[in-house]
């Protein structure tokens, strides 16, 4: 029976391959972190806010206990520390590529599509009065009871970017595919019963809740735009996941698909550098000892070891 080499798929051989083939997916994917710039730059909707409205509106302008710089280090750079930490142990680069761009394209498509909404609804955040007037006076039109803000332009700009939350949307995209990613990798859903599996799995979307909630107690967000934002991000970071792995149930779910293609389009060319022939007496001596053999069990490989296409 076939045992894989796991460490034969690294950044040396095969990175510059891999790099080749995504090269547009990169390409894009700056294109869409400068679109994501130019909505933060653009002047949000401003929507109508009269004088009966800011009952609603008064809560006290605080700072942000959770800072805007430290979300992308919560959301995107604590998971790369755990794809990396998988790749050294595994070497399998297209995991750790496709682990990188993916929760890249997570968290950037989810930017983008919170930025575009937040400029378009303009919903004014809980502290919206203190922006609009930060001497504590109002001042509002005489005839549609509208205020007249006399703040400083950008602290009212941001004011009006309350629905959905980028807190709480950024840290689901990011924690929610590494909630799946470590799903896949742990087999959580393997019907064996280990229920332990699931408190790793759902851990990083414990932090991206409390991510989410610390926006309420600061009062920049509704609990309608966490929970907008939250719903948005993990919904995104599903899709981008399932775009590169399979289902954590499946039996590839430990691996990228494009790994599993790799390994097929290397047993068609005859190619046997990512194989290892063992002898069975050798495997069943090992196995009988308590070792464990590094074989995969997918439908994949195992239709190459009978010596079947796949």
């Amino acid at each position: 029976m076939a045992d894989i080499q796991l460490g034969c798929h690294t950044i040396r051989s095969h990175g510059s391959k891999v790099a080749r083939l995504h090269m547009y997916d990169w390409i894009i994917l700056l294109c869409l972190a400068v679109f994501d710039g130019l909505l933060n730059i653009i002047e949000p909707f401003h929507r109508f806010v009269g004088r009966d409205m800011m009952t609603d509106l008064r809560y006290p302008l605080k700072g942000n206990t959770i800072p805007f710089w430290a979300v992308p280090l919560i959301a995107i750079v604590l998971p790369w520390f755990v794809f990396a930490g998988i790749y050294f142990k595994k070497k399998n680069v297209y995991d750790l590529h496709h682990g990188i761009l993916g929760i890249l394209y997570s968290v950037l498509i989810t930017a983008v599509i919170t930025d575009a909404i937040k400029d378009g609804v303009g919903r004014p955040r809980p502290d919206f009065f203190w922006r609009c007037f930060p001497d504590g006076i109002p001042n509002y039109d005489n005839i549609t009871t509208d205020v007249i803000c006399h703040g400083e332009k950008s602290v009212i700009k941001e004011g009006h970017k309350s629905f959905p939350s980028g807190h709480s949307s950024w840290s689901f995209a990011g924690l929610g595919f590494l909630a799946w990613y470590l799903a896949g990798k742990l087999k959580a859903f393997d019907r064996k019963g280990h229920i332990a599996k699931l408190c790793l799995v759902f851990l990083p979307l414990l932090v991206a809740s409390l991510v989410a909630v610390s926006r309420v107690d600061d009062y920049w967000h509704h609990w309608q735009d966490v929970f907008a934002g939250g719903i948005l991000g993990l919904t995104v970071a599903s899709f981008c996941y399932l775009q590169f792995f399979p289902y954590p149930f499946d039996n590839d779910a430990i691996w990228p698909h494009a790994y599993f293609q790799q390994l097929a389009e290397t047993h068609s060319n005859g190619n046997a550098n990512s194989f290892e022939i063992r002898p069975a007496e050798f495997e069943d001596e090992e196995e009988g000892h308590g070792g464990i053999a590094l074989r995969d069990t997918s439908p994949i490989l195992e239709s190459m070891e009978s010596g079947r296409r796949p």
